[in-house]
């Protein structure tokens, strides 16, 4: 059961949504990255999927989205609940710490009791109900005291491509048993580390997401980011104001880039993690798109209407488009179509797309 104990108008989402990842050419493009594009074929892209999974938790009028200025059209157009305003734009890409460093700021300028969920746009979860679970047990724990939350994801697999999360899973939080303290995080290993990893509990991938109230992210930046804090601090006047968007293209550029992981997380004391199941994925690749849809007998992950295979298995096939595509004698393949242009490649070698795509 989702808690009720928050004051709905106090929780805030934040959505980072400037990615301009192409991993998955054709599909997307760097004018069309990841978050706009309907990967799974459901007539949702990820973003507007990231939208929904908070529906139950958080009113649309307290939605933000953070997202590069060329992409302002498709998120107004994708998610026209999300009000204007909500819709910060950044002139140049600053990593996450500065973008979580403007949402926040804005944010407080309006709501100073700020419960606040951080969320990458293009993630796969395929338990909504115990994703809302957990984000709203950790949203009670985060708005009533100094913690920083991250979600860990238990490890289905020795993944080399996500960094992990070192949790203290002796001795749980008084006021949750869910939750723990964090004693480390860890950038990604070798194959033979996320081995070892996967063979210890309290190793945990970490999906970027994060919970926490403004006062606590607000304080953090002032102790551990300043010089990124002072610039945001400094823009308190001018936020809600017609002024905002031209101050924050002068004054955004001027930002170190860098990761709240290296800003905030690997230094603050008060930081604690909710390890949780609800498959969940980054899906950056397209074989982990294969891991995580449904299979036919084969091992072929197919999404499209009109697709028929023959002799044919362990492929990706994805033709959303109306026309009829016939495969026959491919072994662990992607087939992709998209605006007049057709991929096919062998899983193994996908690494290589981003040479074709150029």
């Amino acid at each position: 059961m989702i808690s009720t104990s928050m004051t709905r108008s106090h929780t805030h989402l934040v959505i980072m949504a400037g990615g301009i990842g192409s991993r998955f050419w054709p599909m997307s493009t760097p004018e069309c990255p990841k978050q706009f594009v309907d990967i799974l074929g459901t007539g949702r892209t990820f973003i507007q999927m990231t939208f929904d999974r908070f529906k139950r938790l958080i009113p649309a009028e307290n939605v933000w989205v953070v997202t590069s200025q060329a992409y302002s059209e498709k998120v107004m157009e994708q998610l026209p609940e999300v009000p204007k305003g909500n819709i910060l734009l950044e002139p140049c890409r600053r990593n996450t710490a500065p973008c979580i460093a403007y949402a926040s700021w804005r944010i407080k300028s309006i709501d100073p009791k700020a419960t606040i969920v951080v969320s990458p746009s293009d993630h796969l979860v395929l338990d909504v109900a115990e994703f809302q679970r957990v984000v709203s047990s950790s949203m009670d724990f985060a708005s009533t005291s100094d913690a920083i939350i991250t979600l860990g994801m238990k490890p289905t697999r020795a993944e080399t491509g996500y960094g992990y999360i070192q949790t203290d899973m002796t001795c749980p939080s008084v006021r949750n048993k869910e939750i723990y303290r964090v004693d480390a995080f860890k950038e990604k290993p070798d194959l033979s580390t996320a081995e070892k990893y996967i063979r210890k509990p309290n190793m945990l991938w970490n999906a970027g997401i994060f919970i926490w109230n403004v006062s606590t992210i607000v304080n953090a930046l002032r102790v551990y980011a300043p010089e990124i804090n002072e610039i945001f601090e400094n823009l308190l006047p001018i936020y809600g104001t017609e002024k905002e968007q031209e101050t924050i293209n002068e004054e955004f550029p001027k930002c170190e880039s860098i990761s709240v992981d290296y800003a905030i997380l690997e230094k603050s004391e008060e930081i604690y993690c909710f390890p949780a199941s609800f498959g969940w994925s980054d899906l950056g690749t397209w074989g982990s798109l294969r891991e995580n849809v449904n299979r036919d007998k084969n091992g072929n992950a197919i999404i499209g209407e009109n697709i028929r295979t023959y002799e044919t298995r362990d492929c990706v096939i994805h033709c959303s488009e109306e026309r009829r595509v016939v495969v026959q004698g491919l072994e662990g393949y992607i087939v992709a179509e998209k605006d007049n242009t057709l991929l096919i490649c062998k899983l193994t070698e996908e690494q290589r797309i981003k040479q074709f795509s150029e």
